[in-house]
């Protein structure tokens, strides 16, 4: 029975996925994106984001433990330098994996781009303000959004019953006006 076991052993031996698992994590480091098949993609999700977290840190242990997994100083020199700058404020969700239309040729094996989330220009508005840390409660979101909404709704409303109101007195007075001259003239 294979209870709890479900780490994808993409048909490698132990040390070998361990070793192309190191690699790719560090050419997604150093190249912030890459090209892989789905499964090597989403495998290599779970062993990058912790790394990521870890990263934040910035201590002599939390770099030999980066190394421990990287093997390469270039990769975790980028981690700790311009990868953990960008990714600071962040609380997890560093990758993005975008399944391509196109299979592989020679086994059609579906590919996928794995990238880090904010390296990617394509999918942020340049001069646009970041949001604020939120807590994560529906219940006063809605009650502010609507709050919000009524506060700014109210000036519009209030115009919009001005208007109503003066367009309904402007013919009763008009009627008003034709049944007093009706009334004088008999």
């Amino acid at each position: 029975m294979r209870h709890g076991k479900k780490i994808n052993h993409l048909g490698r031996t132990a040390s070998h996925r361990s070793a192309l698992l190191s690699n790719m994590a560090s050419s997604l480091i150093l190249n912030k994106r890459i090209t892989t098949t789905v499964a090597k993609a989403k495998a290599l999700r779970k062993y990058v984001e912790p790394l990521l977290t870890k990263s934040k840190e910035d201590t002599t242990h939390s770099r030999r433990t980066v190394f421990s997994y990287l093997q390469n100083k270039e990769s975790v020199q980028t981690l700790f330098g311009e990868v953990a700058a960008k990714i600071a404020d962040r609380p997890g969700g560093y990758t993005r994996i975008i399944k391509l239309a196109d299979s592989r040729q020679g086994d059609n094996a579906e590919m996928a781009l794995i990238e880090l989330v904010d390296f990617n220009t394509l999918y942020t508005k340049e001069g646009a303000e970041k949001k604020g840390k939120t807590r994560r409660s529906r219940a006063k979101g809605k009650k502010a959004e609507g709050a919000e909404a009524e506060s700014a709704d109210a000036p519009a409303a209030e115009a919009k019953a001005e208007k109503k109101t003066k367009k309904s007195a402007e013919p009763k007075a008009e009627k008003t006006e034709k049944k007093s001259t009706k009334k004088s003239k008999e």
